[in-house]
């Protein structure tokens, strides 16, 4: 027995640190992807360029923020993509009641983050009370909000909205997207909070062992509950992004967005098991697929092998992720 954990200790040694590798395993993706862009084209490593895949990402980085963080506390919501097209329809067609209350119109901004409040607090609240499954109930709210959203704006998009409501989305600071800077922002933020707060390092208790976290003293409910609403209004923020880079809120507004939330933040090393995984992993997996996406353009590849693509960069991570790990996946 003593020569077998012998014999056992180093293969554990040595996956701890792999492990830890994990969350730096893309960036030398990363490395390889702008030397490959570069041969594709001259352009490719511009500033305009870069920026450019930085912007078009920043939805979805915002999204793959608010999963990730559920994700980390040993949830899922697949709804993320339905509430990035419902919270801004509700936002615009707010404007008339707004103007009869003489309220300036940068209120719809509220309106519409207050709506993805308000989803993910209903999510958090069915999930938390009547313990129902995450993945099952958020998929039933996935499609019940894009009900919603058809039904009020009769399957049309909108287009009629002030100035204000796409400034977000449609700004820059200099030479910096306003939607970059957020987005930025809010993985500082969360990577922040992860790191160096009570209420981020909860999350990981939780998602590694609800029951150990709960009996160390955890409020596991309302931590669980904080999450889905924070998600919510990420997800509400991303859709404000798309209104201004788009200047519409499509009937189809976030459709299928949720593949590609889980594409980035499974290849970034955020485990679906829960507990484990961090933002800047997550943020690198956005960078992959935006790097992917616009050296696949600049190549001339048509948009409609995206998802084949992401299927296999998920594949290769979870086969990355079983070797680094050691654990098998159920």
């Amino acid at each position: 027995m003593s020569q077998v954990a012998q014999a056992d200790t180093p293969v554990r040694s040595m996956r701890i640190p792999l492990a830890r590798l994990r969350d730096l395993a893309l960036v030398p993706v990363i490395v390889v992807l702008l030397v490959v862009g570069a041969f594709a084209d001259s352009s490719f490593l511009t500033v305009e360029n870069l920026l450019n895949v930085l912007q078009q990402k920043s939805e979805l980085g915002l999204l793959v923020l608010a999963e990730t963080l559920i994700l980390v506390a040993g949830r899922f919501d697949l709804s993320l993509e339905s509430t990035v097209g419902l919270a801004p329809a509700l936002g615009i067609l707010s404007l008339p009641t707004l103007h009869r209350l003489h309220l300036p119109d940068v209120t719809a901004v509220a309106v519409c983050l207050l709506a993805g409040a308000l989803i993910g607090a209903f999510n958090g609240i069915v999930i938390v009370w009547f313990r129902l499954s995450a993945f099952v109930l958020t998929l039933g709210m996935l499609i019940t909000l894009r009900g919603l959203q058809l039904g009020l704006t009769g399957g049309k998009s909108l287009f009629q909205f002030p100035l204000s409501y796409g400034w977000l989305g449609s700004t820059s600071w200099y030479i910096f997207p306003i939607a970059v800077l957020l987005m930025v922002a809010a993985y500082v933020v969360g990577i922040t909070v992860l790191g160096y707060f009570r209420h981020g390092r909860a999350l990981y208790a939780i998602g590694g062992n609800v029951d150990a976290a709960r009996a160390a003293g955890i409020r596991t409910d309302v931590v669980i509950f904080s999450v889905f609403v924070i998600g919510g209004v990420l997800a509400a923020l991303a859709g404000l992004l798309f209104v201004g880079q788009l200047g519409s809120v499509a009937a189809g507004q976030g459709q299928n967005m949720i593949f590609e939330t889980f594409a980035a933040a499974v290849i970034g090393g955020v485990s679906l098991d829960g507990g484990k995984g961090t933002l800047f992993g997550a943020l690198c997996g956005v960078l992959v697929l935006g790097l992917i996406q616009n050296i696949l353009l600049h190549y001339g590849v048509s948009a409609q092998w995206n998802q084949a693509i992401y299927g296999v960069v998920i594949i290769l991570a979870l086969v990355l992720a079983r070797l680094t790990t050691g654990k098998a996946q159920d």
